[in-house]
Order: structure tokens, then sequence, then C-alpha cells
């Protein structure tokens, strides 16, 4: 049994959101409606609550529920104080847990930007944020975001960074219906995180490894330089010279036939190859004015099984010696060859560099706004810190918690390997093999007299290679050796 306990928010933080009060107070519904949306789906109405999971392992332990699907949701909460981004990290993490799986929708959240027009009540899809991060699926894609929008000291105008892709396999975090923790650390170096569940699945730097680039290349492709008319780009052409060969015959066939071939004897030149079949009854509804004239369907001649063949036997046909197709000059080095056209370069006009793209947007408020087509996504615990040792305390008595208790409800190792079974039956052979083998050498080995040359008498019966891939043990049984690994 693992007790709730509400956990509590210690150390320097900007924000945290237990929701075991058991109201979203401090959070503020949007009651906007999208600009670029049907009528009928362009409001924020999509409800929310503060529930339970359906099925908890920790009662009392609340969370904020989406709990529509089809809809458009928003909802948001101010910070304590705006997040600077300064000499100190930045880290956020939350919890998700897709109760009802998910077929498409998000579950991100958004830093809103701070400006003097920030309303909340106001909040859509174009609300300035300066970063979104968290999970996302449609289809067969799994996200996880991490975007930020960079603003460029030369024109002031603001572009989204999409960081790379992570490499880990997402899929299991959207269907096993656990609670998961998304943390995003960003650092004043310039690198990122990206964990799941404390362990990390994205890495790299604001710098190199964000599309596109914060920095734009010093030099660009000159947009008014065009190729010129005679500019030649084939490094090979038909030699002008060549000559086709008198000899040369174009008209030979690819195939003739064999002239050496002889016809097998017993091939039966007088019967068909198929015939009528006898046992056919012509419909009784058979038209012969409308159906034509009746005939039975065609079946393989029974008298041709017997026999190397039946009908007119026609000589086999090969590939013709004296082939040679149509005659092509051969190709030669293009003499007027000047290389693969580019385009010069000139200097990027928008060019600038920023080396400290970390300093982002100041924010001072988090929101979800969300479309999904699943509904009972639960969201808890979040927490926006400058602290990694603050925010691991918080995820311990949060998160935490709900692993030992999943953990603890889990079935034994008896009933995993029943249910893998019922999935796979195959598994059934290895595990009746995995008993019957140590019981056939217990008995060998303790009933009978000849103890010393049992092992390799018996080993001779099973000169094989046994891997069960159950749990990570690996049994090898070859040519009179055993060894177990785990």
């Amino acid at each position: 049994q693992v007790a709730y306990k509400a956990p509590e928010p210690m150390g320097e933080h900007f924000f945290a959101e237990s929701f075991d009060r058991g109201t979203f107070d401090g959070w503020v519904l949007s009651s906007a409606k999208k600009d670029d949306a049907d009528e009928e789906i362009a409001k924020y109405d999509g409800k929310w609550a503060v529930e339970e999971m359906k099925d908890s392992k920790l009662p009392g332990d609340k969370g904020l529920v989406l709990k529509s699907k089809a809809k458009h949701h928003a909802i948001s909460a101010q910070l304590l104080r705006p997040f600077t981004f300064d000499t100190k990290p930045l880290i956020v993490q939350y919890e998700v847990n897709f109760q009802s799986g998910i077929d498409c929708g998000g579950a991100y959240v958004k830093l809103l930007t701070q400006t003097p027009d920030l309303n909340l009540d106001q909040f859509v899809d174009k609300t300035p944020y300066t970063i979104m991060f968290g999970p996302d699926k449609c289809g067969e894609d799994y996200k996880l975001h991490f975007i930020f929008r960079h603003k460029s000291p030369k024109t002031g105008e603001y572009e989204e960074k999409h960081a790379k892709k992570p490499d880990a396999d997402l899929r299991t975090y959207y269907t096993d219906k656990k609670t998961h923790l998304y943390t995003l650390v960003v650092n004043p170096d310039n690198s990122f995180e990206v964990l799941v569940d404390q362990t990390v699945v994205n890495s790299g730097s604001l710098l190199t490894d964000m599309t596109p680039p914060v920095n734009p290349p010093a030099e660009i492709e000159d947009p008014d330089d065009h190729k010129p008319d005679d500019w030649d780009e084939r490094p090979k052409i038909q030699d002008p010279d060549a000559v086709k060969p008198e000899d040369w015959d174009e008209d030979a066939p690819a195939q003739v036939p064999d002239e050496d071939a002889v016809k097998p004897d017993g091939w039966l030149d007088d019967e068909p190859e198929y015939i009528g079949d006898p046992d056919a009854v012509k419909p009784d509804d058979w038209d012969e004015d409308m159906d034509g004239e009746w005939e039975a369907p065609q079946i393989p001649n029974p008298v041709c099984e017997a026999a190397p063949g039946c009908g007119a036997w026609k000589r086999p046909m090969i590939d013709n010696p004296n082939y040679k197709g149509k005659w092509k000059p051969p190709m030669i080095d293009n003499p007027n060859y000047q290389g693969v056209w580019k385009p010069r370069k000139i200097p990027n006009p928008a060019y600038f560099e920023d080396l400290h793209p970390f300093r982002m947007t100041p924010f001072n408020a988090v929101g979800l706004e969300l479309w999904s087509m699943t509904s009972d996504i639960f969201f808890d615990n979040f927490f926006i810190t400058n602290d990694r040792n603050t925010a691991d305390r918080w995820a311990t008595d949060g998160w935490g918690l709900k692993k030992a208790a999943e953990g603890a409800a889990e079935p034994g190792l008896a009933t995993q390997m029943l249910n893998a079974a019922e999935e796979r039956p195959w598994l059934w052979v290895i595990y009746i093999f995995t008993v019957a083998l140590p019981l056939v050498l217990i008995v060998v080995f303790c009933c009978t007299g000849k103890v010393t040359n049992a092992l390799p008498h018996t080993l001779s019966m099973y000169t094989c290679i046994l891997c069960l891939h159950s749990g990570n043990t690996v049994m090898r049984l070859h040519k009179g050796q055993v060894s177990g690994v785990t």
C-alpha cells in the first residue's frame, strides 16, 4: 500500500500546482474563438474537471482532466512572478496520463510570453508563447515537442525553432495508460534536455540542434542570378564521330528457336492440352439466344499428365547470339562541360549572429491550448523552477508516489507470463521446454549409476541452442555445455 500525500513546493520556484484542493482555482478558462475554424467548433468550449484518475492507484490524488473530445480546450494560470532568462536554467515539468489512450491530440503546455495585453480569458492558438513543450500524437506519428520562439535581433520578428526529433521510441508513453513525467531543462549555456520519467530522451544545443537554425547563413544564393542559356551541364555526350559498323544488324531478333532442341519421346501431338469437362452439365437457365452456344468449361487433358507434353511441339526459344539491338554512338567526356550551374553567393541581408538564444522573451503564465479526439487526458503536478534539485524533490514527492503505487499494483511474474502467452501462444512451447529439459536432466543424473557419462549422453539428444527471451534470461545448451546468463 502506498499512501498519497500531496507534494509541497520547497525551494525556488515560479509555479507549482497539484490540484489537490479539488478545484482549478487560479486557472482561467478561455472564452475566445478561433479565427480560422468553422463556427460550430471555433469556440473554446471543451470541458475541464479536477478529479481522480478513473483507475487511480492513489486514492485522494487529483489532477486536471480534459473531459471532451473533438473540442477546442484552453485553460491557463499566472505564475507567481515572471520567469526571466538570465544566469539560471529553466526547468518545466508536469505529469500526463492518457487514461483512454490517444487517437489524435496533444498534451503539451505553452509558456505564455509576458506582454502588456496578455488576457488569459482570450487565450487562443495565436496567443504569443515563449516555449511549447510536451507530447503530441496523430496517426502513427508520436511527437514530443520542444519549440521556442526566437526574436530576431535584426528585425524584431519572431520565428519558431523546433528541436530535432528524439531518437527514442515514444510509443509506450502514449499507450500504456501509466502516468509519465515530462521534463524540459534549458540551460544558460544554450544546452537543453528533454526527459521522460527522469530519463533523457532528447538533448542538444539551441545553436546547432534546432530547425530552422537560430542564426541564418552569412551568405545566400543570389535570387537575381540566372543560368546562361549556353551553359552546358552534360558531363558525357554521344561521340559525334562514331559510325555504326557495317555488320551491325539492328533487325536481328532478341530470341530465336533452339535448333539443337529435340522433341521429347512420348510427346502426344494429336492430343490437345485442354479438353471440355466431360462432367460439366449445361445450366437449366442457359438461353442460347441470349448466351450463345453452350460449351463445357476447359480442364487439363488427363491424358497429358503422364506425357512430356501435348499438342503441336515447338522448339523452345533461346537468346540470339547475334542480337545487338539498336545501335547508339558510345558516350565520351563532354569537352564543353562546365559543371552543375549554381547561382553566385551574395551577403545575406537578413544575417545576424545571436550567440545567446537562451535569453528568450520572459513569460508569466502557463497554458494548455489543445484539440483532442480522445477524452480523459489527466494532467498533474505542474512545476516551473530554476533549480534542478528543487524540481527533482517535487518529482519524487509527486510522480515518484504514482510510480511506486503503479508498480505495487502490477501483476506478479506468473501472471505476466500467462498474459504474455495469451497474446503469443507460441510461448507455451518455450515454457514447457524450459520446464521439461531440467526434469529430464535431473532424472538422468539422479536415477542412473553412470553420472560421469550421463551428461554428454543426455545432451547429445539436445544438440541445439535455446534462447529464451523471457525477461532478460538467455539459456544456452550446445554440444554438452550448459550456461545460464542473466
